[in-house]
């Protein structure tokens, strides 16, 4: 009897929590849309007096459009340093660990890897203001010298170092673990049978890797990318140590710059009215910036998902 009625009420508690687990996982996707909506909404309308307001009331006297579109710009510039920077150097080392590194040594050098990614960003900040802004000076100055006729490289080189290109350096070292791990992880789920049939045709190891990982692994390395845009598009202590603030300029070896998370970060303490409308109208900017970075990322990742390595 006993028996007979643990079987007839295995399958249906079974089913029971198939539901419960389901429901619960619904609640939570529509409780994260209800939560992204709400911050929406609110950002929305704390910025409204913004956008109703006289052009010259506005930080610089020329509109909300004038004042958001330089530290928007310097905001997309230190995440495509850091991109530059830390994406190459991200996938070489996760190609080292998971392909050519020995297992002895593979598995110390990803807890380093992993560990990076705990440090705040204001040890960051701290070490790109004390260590790296000063080192970098003697090279800007040789870049103004030698190279000063590109734009981007233009002098007088600053004298504390405290650049937006020390800011995208600093910035793709913070992105660098991000990029790293998820790498890392995607190359090592690359199906074995893929591997050893292009080496089986005697492809060497980078042909291998080439023609069988980086295929398998692409939309995995471009979620890693993405993960590490909105990183370094939100990131705000890191870069308000390490860059000297000012008007949107060309150079990146010069003091001058600004992104959307440093100028909330160093003026909402003391803003009020309708300063604090500005700074939270930027916020609602940065929002829809990193929506619109994710939306063109799940894009990517769709057109790519075909390619399966089960199949």
């Amino acid at each position: 009897m006993t028996t007979n009625a643990l079987k007839s009420s295995g399958p249906s508690a079974g089913r029971a929590g198939d539901k419960i687990f389901s429901g619960a996982a619904l609640a939570a996707g529509i409780l994260i849309l209800l939560t992204l909506f709400a911050v929406a909404v609110f950002l929305f309308i704390q910025a409204l007096p913004t956008f109703a307001a006289d052009p010259a009331d506005i930080s610089g006297g020329e509109g909300f459009f004038g004042y958001i579109f330089p530290i928007v710009i310097g905001t997309v510039i230190a995440a495509v340093i850091a991109l530059l920077i830390a994406t190459p150097v991200g996938i070489a080392v996760a190609l080292f660990i998971s392909h050519y590194a020995p297992r002895k040594v593979a598995g110390p050098l990803g807890y380093v890897i992993d560990l990076l990614a705990a440090i705040p960003s204001v040890i960051y900040g701290a070490w790109g203001y004390l260590v790296l802004a000063p080192a970098l000076v003697p090279v800007y100055e040789w870049l103004a010298e030698n190279l000063g006729f590109i734009p981007i490289f233009g002098g007088p080189a600053s004298q504390t170092g405290k650049t937006m290109l020390t800011a995208g350096i600093v910035l793709a070292v913070m992105v660098l673990p991000i990029i790293t791990s998820l790498s890392r992880e995607i190359f090592l789920q690359t199906p074995k049978l893929h591997e050893e049939a292009a080496l089986a045709l005697g492809a060497t190891r980078w042909e291998m890797i080439t023609t069988a990982v980086i295929p398998f692994a692409r939309p995995g390395i471009i979620s890693a990318v993405m993960l590490g845009l909105g990183r370094a598009l939100g990131e705000t202590m890191a870069v308000a140590l390490v860059l000297s603030t000012g008007g949107l300029i060309p150079s990146l070896i010069q003091s001058g710059n600004q992104t959307i998370a440093a100028e909330i970060a160093l003026n909402f303490p003391e803003a009020f009215g309708l300063r604090l409308a500005e700074l939270i109208a930027a916020g609602l900017v940065l929002f829809v910036i990193t929506l619109i970075v994710n939306m063109i990322a799940r894009a990517i990742i769709a057109r790519h998902k075909e390619f399966s390595g089960a199949n």
